[in-house]
């Protein structure tokens, strides 16, 4: 059987089923998190790439035009932001695929691109992938909530805590 990947916008249409799909896998991510994600593409804030292979929801990610990441956003860095591909899809080039697109949309207003990562092993296969796209540390450390980590300080390992790259294109 020939497999088939398509690579599109996000319509609203797609964001309950983009929830079910994860909810599948046993993660938990909320239809109005996607809702969000429709709006901020109609205003032209986010673009939001979504993966369908042979039809059904593979994966996605976002670009979001003006980062949250200071570095990024004085520097008028796009970030590629919530990248996620279904398990089930996983290792079938829909990952790399999605990037390479994000790259290209980027390039057209940037340099650079920037990205980010969680530090705990839920992340290693996305930092992996960044470093062997070309992606390098952009020299600000690891953040939480935005902030750069001070020396001796003490945090709470979460989604929250991020270290960031760039890649110029």
């Amino acid at each position: 059987m020939k497999t088939s990947l398509k690579l599109r916008k996000i319509i609203k249409e797609d964001c309950i089923a983009i929830s079910e799909a994860f909810k599948k896998q046993g993660w938990n991510k909320a239809v109005a998190q996607y809702e969000h994600y429709f709006d901020l593409q109609e205003e032209g804030k986010r673009d939001i790439i979504l993966a369908e292979m042979n039809q059904e929801f593979a994966g996605y990610l976002t670009i979001n035009w003006t980062s949250q990441h200071p570095p990024f956003q004085s520097n008028g860095i796009p970030e590629i932001v919530d990248f996620n591909v279904l398990k089930k899809f996983q290792r079938l080039g829909i990952g790399t695929a999605l990037m390479d697109e994000a790259e290209r949309r980027i390039k057209m207003v940037s340099a650079y691109a920037g990205i980010g990562f969680g530090v705990y092993q839920d992340y290693g296969a996305a930092q992996t992938l960044y470093i062997k796209r070309g992606y390098l540390p952009d020299g600000n450390g690891i953040m939480k909530d935005a902030r750069p980590i001070q020396y001796g300080e003490t945090i709470t390992i979460d989604d929250g805590v991020v270290f960031h790259l760039t890649k110029k294109l």
